[in-house]
């Protein structure tokens, strides 16, 4: 038996570096999961496909431990200063699936603006009964992890405009 839980987050902040910058670490798999906190292990399946295994969170009885592989894609308009990061999940591997996105926005050369987007469902195995306990709690952790992430950017990015 397991739990469904839901994730939708959305984000938008503006850094001091500009967007071609930006756009490279965030289109390089690895380099923008180093600033995201408690991963356990990337690895790339190829084809721009990235397994990310979590760190496990919990008690030594009870723990969670997310697991999931999505596709990624990336396009950049330098005479725009404009790009984008997708992402799609990838059926059968761990237990979750998430897709979401990043737009890269130049503001006149002075700084960038940038758009976050998270969708998911992580699958918990635990008991139906512990769904109004679980959820919450899920939900809240995976939002302190991206806020975290997003932290840890605008500081790689030199501050927040």
């Amino acid at each position: 038996m397991s739990i469904t839980v839901k994730i939708d987050l959305g984000y938008e902040f503006s850094v001091k570096a500009k967007a071609a910058e930006v756009f490279e670490v965030l289109s390089d798999v690895p380099t923008s999961v180093s600033h995201f906190p408690k991963v356990e292990q990337l690895t790339d399946l190829g084809g721009g496909v990235y397994q990310w295994e979590m760190q496990k969170v919990g008690t030594t009885q009870v723990n969670i431990q997310t697991v999931y592989a999505s596709k990624y894609t990336s396009k950049f308009d330098a005479a725009k200063g404009q790009g984008t990061v997708k992402w799609t999940p990838v059926k059968g591997v761990g237990n979750a699936l998430v897709s979401g996105h990043w737009k890269i926005g130049d503001r006149a050369g002075k700084a960038t603006d940038i758009e976050l987007a998270i969708e998911g469902e992580i699958e918990v195995p635990l008991p139906g009964l512990m769904k109004m306990v679980v959820v919450p709690v899920v939900q809240g952790e995976f939002e302190k992890l991206v806020e975290k992430y997003i932290a840890n950017l605008i500081k790689r990015f030199g501050g927040e405009v």
